[in-house]
């Protein structure tokens, strides 16, 4: 049982192209290598080939109405940041802004919304629509916002571009 095994792991683990060689080792076992060893009588092994299953083709709807299927929809009509300066960098000399989400219609519970800074979960979820970010470091951010449900993501917002200036103090 456990030669077997052993040989159907080696099956599994080894590339499609690579050749299985049979031999007995120093201690009368039988062994199997991805290289023949030097001085022993190896004999090559005859693989199978392997399964593949082709991706099939979609098929055409069975009732007679020829309806493209409709994409789910979002459960919130809008659902966008407003408060970034746009043309104009965000004046923040410590790092710390807020924005606003316009949502609609309101945000329902359980849901939560969550802000995207850079493509990264940024600070703790809330129910409140005015969002804080701390310490941003200053240059070019994307950030967006998600509607989120435990750790599930129900919609996001598109990501809106923006320039952080800092000025230091010395």
């Amino acid at each position: 049982m456990g030669r077997t095994f052993l040989y159907i792991l080696l099956l599994i683990a080894l590339p499609a192209a690579a050749q299985i060689y049979k031999y007995t080792d120093a201690n009368g076992n039988t062994a199997y290598s991805n290289q023949p060893p030097d001085g022993v009588q190896a004999q090559p092994v005859e693989l199978p080939p392997l399964n593949r299953v082709e991706p099939q083709a979609p098929s055409a709807p069975q009732s007679s109405s020829a309806q493209a299927p409709q994409p789910p929809r979002n459960p919130y009509e809008i659902l966008e940041l407003t408060g970034l300066p746009t043309d104009e960098a965000v004046r923040a000399n410590n790092g710390t802004f807020t924005v606003n989400v316009l949502i609609k219609p309101r945000l329902q519970p359980p849901h939560q919304l969550r802000l995207v800074l850079d493509d990264v979960p940024y600070g703790q979820p809330s129910n409140v629509p005015v969002l804080q970010l701390v310490n941003i470091d200053r240059g070019e951010h994307r950030l967006a916002v998600q509607v989120i449900d435990g750790q599930t993501v129900i919609q996001q917002s598109p990501p809106a571009a923006f320039t952080v200036q800092r000025v230091h103090t010395p």
